[in-house]
């Protein structure tokens, strides 16, 4: 059984609006150009989209951002900001556009192998939708990891802190039971 699905213009849509409800905290989405490869991984999931990247890309985010349950943080390819225009025409545009697209998202600029390891790291127990565009320039591709929409870092500290803090207390109120039943 394969894991890529040609799909009809606009078919995409409906396949992401079926599986983002599906989707939570370190399942990830990918906006990938033409050429990124299909992966053997049945954890992940490839569907051509016959699409403008940066079309792709807004619906994604914008269907992301209307849904309560998740957020997005975008990686980029570190690579991306040394192709030159002379190698890659449209290079320039594309990034003005994409970071006109990104300006209220949270990026982060990795190299590009780093992320392709944290993607499949997470494929071996998360589900990964890739969406193939009809982009043809190198270190476009857009990996948005999906973050829990209604609990965020500073939270989940907090809430470590307080079980740090509420594990000292029962470990000195043991402590200081013991030297009780001791002096007895």
């Amino acid at each position: 059984m394969s894991n890529f699905t040609a799909s009809k213009p606009l078919d995409w849509e409906h396949k992401l609006a079926i599986r983002l409800p599906q989707f939570g905290h370190r399942n990830w989405i990918v906006v990938a150009d033409a050429a990124y490869p299909a992966q053997s991984n049945p954890g992940i999931k490839t569907i051509v989209s016959g699409a403008d990247q940066l079309q792709v890309l807004r619906i994604v985010l914008d269907t992301i951002a209307a849904s309560k349950h998740i957020r997005a943080n975008v990686y980029l390819d570190y690579e991306l900001h040394f192709v030159p225009e002379n190698d890659a025409p449209g290079i320039a545009q594309y990034k003005q556009e994409l970071d006109t697209l990104l300006r209220h998202s949270t990026v982060f600029r990795l190299p590009h192998e780093q992320i392709i390891q944290k993607l499949d790291h997470s494929a071996h127990t998360f589900k990964i939708l890739i969406i193939k565009t009809e982009m043809l320039i190198p270190y476009t591709s857009v990996f948005v990891e999906l973050d829990c929409g209604y609990w965020n870092a500073e939270a989940e500290e907090r809430l470590r802190e307080a079980i740090t803090e509420a594990h000292s207390n029962m470990e000195a109120h043991s402590k200081s039971s013991e030297t009780h039943l001791k002096t007895k």
